[in-house]
Order: structure tokens, then sequence, then C-alpha cells
């Protein structure tokens, strides 16, 4: 019989997994809650960005820097971790600022892990908007990552990319390799891998996670739990063919649309003729329907309808 637990060693055990837990997240924190990509409002014109050193519209100096590794603003230490020893006396503003990084644009604290640390693992290292391929220097917003392919987006993207990234770059749900269906979706690659072919020999498979993609490596979703969809043709993709002349086969299109406009334009002449003949038409109807006025007016010329109004005699212009 295994020897009953102590309420101690309960605890015990329990306050050593909880370390390990929080240990485990440090390295998995969410791309929104590091100091580097936090939001900042510029002092002087108001605008909301991401933290950064100078103000990205304006240029100015921010009042209370944020330390780009530990989210300080304030150094309160009194202990050997600072580069610059102030014993006793709080540091703020730019007395706390120790460096800029080269990659987040912000500004880090003179405690000497942070300023030996954040540059080797700062993780805005390779932030480029995958849509419209900017960095952190060419824009003023926020580093977000995609929850489906986890590429970086600029905050003008993040919607419109996450709106469109279940879509696969094939047309059927199928295997890439052979003919069955794929069960292991790869956001990154857009494919779609079976149970045989999503397993690899270069990127080995952690234990309780998904299969990694055979091509890039990238943790693969199932396909039923994803509302995926197929590349949809457009303007008959596959019509032109492969010596097609025109980009991606698209020369019959083209070739088609013009003979269309064409089309259009010999049907417009030829309405255009027709509203001509109507018009001429119309006209020989108003000269005749002008005669007819003349006829009507001579038969009712010697009708007499006595003293009225019309004639120009009124009640009070009769003779007595």
């Amino acid at each position: 019989m295994p020897k009953k637990k102590t309420g101690a060693r309960k605890k015990a055990e329990n306050r050593r997994e909880r370390e390990k837990q929080i240990r485990a997240s440090r390295a998995n924190i969410d791309l929104a809650k590091h100091p580097c990509n936090a939001s900042m409002e510029c002092d002087k014109c108001q605008r909301r960005q991401k933290n950064r050193a100078f103000c990205y519209f304006c240029n100015s100096v921010q009042k209370l820097p944020i330390c780009a590794q530990c989210g300080k603003t304030k150094c309160m230490m009194k202990s050997s971790d600072c580069v610059i020893k102030h014993a006793g006396v709080y540091s703020t503003g730019l007395a706390m600022v120790g460096a800029i990084c080269d990659f987040c644009e912000a500004w880090v604290c003179h405690g000497r892990k942070c300023l030996s640390t954040h540059a080797c693992i700062c993780p805005l290292a390779d932030a480029e908007c995958i849509e419209c391929e900017r960095s952190v220097w060419d824009h003023g917003g926020r580093i977000f990552a995609c929850s489906f392919c986890h590429n970086f987006l600029c905050e003008d993207d993040q919607f419109e990319h996450q709106a469109s990234c279940q879509v696969l770059e094939a047309e059927t749900f199928k295997c890439v390799s052979c003919n069955r269906l794929g069960q292991h979706s790869c956001l990154r690659c857009k494919a779609c891998f079976c149970d045989d072919h999503v397993r690899s020999k270069v990127f080995k498979q952690e234990k309780g996670k998904e299969p990694p993609c055979p091509k890039c490596g990238h943790e693969t979703q199932q396909t039923k739990d994803l509302s995926m969809s197929t590349r949809s043709l457009k303007f008959g993709r596959q019509t032109g063919g492969e010596d097609a002349d025109g980009a991606s086969g698209y020369d019959a299109y083209w070739k088609s649309l013009s003979s269309s406009k064409a089309g259009e334009a010999g049907d417009r002449e030829d309405e255009y003729d027709e509203y001509e003949a109507e018009d001429d038409d119309e006209d020989d109807n108003d000269e005749g329907g002008k005669d007819s006025d003349t006829e009507t007016t001579d038969v009712f010329s010697n009708l007499n309808l006595g003293r009225t109004y019309a004639s120009g005699y009124a009640h009070y212009e009769e003779p007595d």
C-alpha cells in the first residue's frame, strides 16, 4: 500500500506545479500584452499609437517613458541591478532611460537585465505586416498576430486579413500529396494534409499538440474545427489555357470583355439611329397637329356664347 500523502506534501506539490506553469507561461505572453507593444497616447498631439521613444506623428519626446521590457515608468530599485547608481533617489523620465530598441522603437530602462535581454528576445524583432509589408517604423499603430496563421499584422489590416485567412489556395479539401480528404489544415501554407502525409521527419511533433506542417513547421489544426473555404474561380481562370498571353490565363476574359464592349457600342449606335427616326416622326406629327388646330378654330369661329367673362363682359360692365 502506498503511503498516504500529508497536507504539507500536497501543498508542496501544488506549489511546484503552479511555479512550473508560471515559468512556462512567461515564454508564451500574448503579443498585445508586451510592454513594447502597449498603447500610448502622445502628450502633445493626443494621438493613440504604439509605445515608442518618439511620437510617430509629431516626433515629440514623452514625459513618462515606458520600459519596453519591464513596463515600468519609475525606477525605484536600490540594488545593484541598475547600471546608473541612484541610491535612495527615484528616477523618472529620461533619467530612467538606458537605450532605445532597434526593433520596437521603444525606450529600455537602465536596468542591467532589461538592457542585456530585451534586444535578444524582443517580440517585434521581425514584425513585418504580412499584408502591407510595413515594419514598426513605417506605421504608428500596434502590432497584432493572426489567430489562424500567427503572422504579424498591423492595426489597419488585422480585421480584413483574419476575415479571409481561412481560405485555402486549393480548389478542394483533398490532401496535396494524395487524393484523400485532408484532416489537418495548415493556415500558413493554405493546404490540407491527410494523416499519413502530415507526418514529417524534419519537424518533430510535441506531445499533446497537433502535428506540425511538413512544409513550414507551423502547427496544423483540424479541418473540421475550422470554417474553411476553398478558392473561388473568377473570370473563368481556366479558360485561357497555359499558353495564354495574359497574366494567369486571363487573356480570353479580356478578349471577351473587349468584344462585348464593341458589341455594346454598335447596339448604342443602332439605338441612336432609331431614336433619331422616332424624333423625325414626332416632328411630322406636330406639324400635322398644327393644321388640325387651325381647322377646329375655323369651325368654332362663328359660335356665339353670349355675354361671358371670357368675352370681356362682366356684370358691372353690362349696359343699363
